[in-house]
């Protein structure tokens, strides 16, 4: 099995940044109150889909200031 990192969110690059959306936000669920950057690799991910899946973890609320 691969683990490589497929998925990496820097919350600098988030509008939502310091709203109430980030406090209800995957990555401040993870990494706590004061979030900066969320990596995971695509065995990770398909751990955290099954969670929100079940509601037990908070959706990935991310939206990228300039989306490419």
């Amino acid at each position: 099995m691969n683990n490589s990192i497929e998925l990496s969110i820097s919350c600098n690059d988030c509008v939502r940044q310091g709203t109430p959306d980030c406090a209800d936000c995957l990555v401040s669920f993870v990494i706590g109150e004061t979030p900066d950057e969320l990596v995971m690799t695509s065995r990770d991910a398909q751990v955290v889909e099954m969670f929100n899946d079940q509601g037990l973890i908070p959706r990935l609320r991310f939206h990228r200031v300039n989306p490419r």
